[in-house]
């Protein structure tokens, strides 16, 4: 009896230990107004991931701030998408995302550059496990369209093995070889 109990407390253990990391990246104070005043409400913005590929947002409102972050929360992990990382540490390519009046560039970045990019972008890549890339906002500065924006743009991220598979070639064909980048960047040079 004794030793099941054991192993239910382990296997609670087990699952509690989180598998997503999440934050908060905004939280709004809504009120309406109603015969006897204003009934305040909030809304909370969260971003979930797993720091090795998938990320996810999700909205939230509710009376109390930790139930609106609870419900965000939820939805994040409902509606999580999975990226290809270059090295588990970058994009493979540049891309642009847009949303609304919200547009942002993202691009792949050399190691021990770490992440450049705005709040909720940052919120992001650090959920997404993304050590290195460079990335800039234009247009609108609202939490929910940059982060939609930002979504929709590594959404479209492509790695060679998956391109490779589409055209049923292999990863070799798809990627340059060395040497022709090489001579294409002394071509550039010698033109320059």
């Amino acid at each position: 009896m004794a030793r099941e109990e054991n192993r239910r407390g382990n296997r609670r253990e087990r699952e509690e230990a989180p598998e997503f990391a999440d934050r908060l990246v905004a939280i709004n104070r809504v009120s309406k107004t109603v015969k006897g005043g204003k009934r305040f409400g909030f809304a909370a913005l969260v971003v979930v991931g797993d720091q090795k590929g998938r990320v996810g947002f999700g909205k939230g409102k509710a009376k109390e701030v930790p139930e609106a972050i609870r419900k965000a929360t939820e939805q994040a992990k409902r509606q999580m998408i999975r990226v290809p990382l270059r090295e588990g540490r970058t994009l493979h390519h540049d891309m642009e995302g847009r949303h609304g009046a919200g547009r942002v560039v993202m691009r792949m970045a050399p190691e021990g550059t770490g992440i450049i990019a705005g709040g909720p972008m940052r919120a992001v890549f650090e959920m997404l496990g993304i050590k290195d890339v460079v990335s800039k906002s234009i247009g609108s500065q609202n939490p929910y369209n940059m982060i939609r924006a930002t979504i929709d743009g590594l959404k479209k991220e492509a790695s060679p093995r998956s391109v490779a598979q589409r055209r049923g070639k292999k990863v070799a064909d798809i990627l340059p070889k060395r040497e022709d980048a090489a001579q294409a960047s002394a071509q550039v040079a010698e033109e320059a």
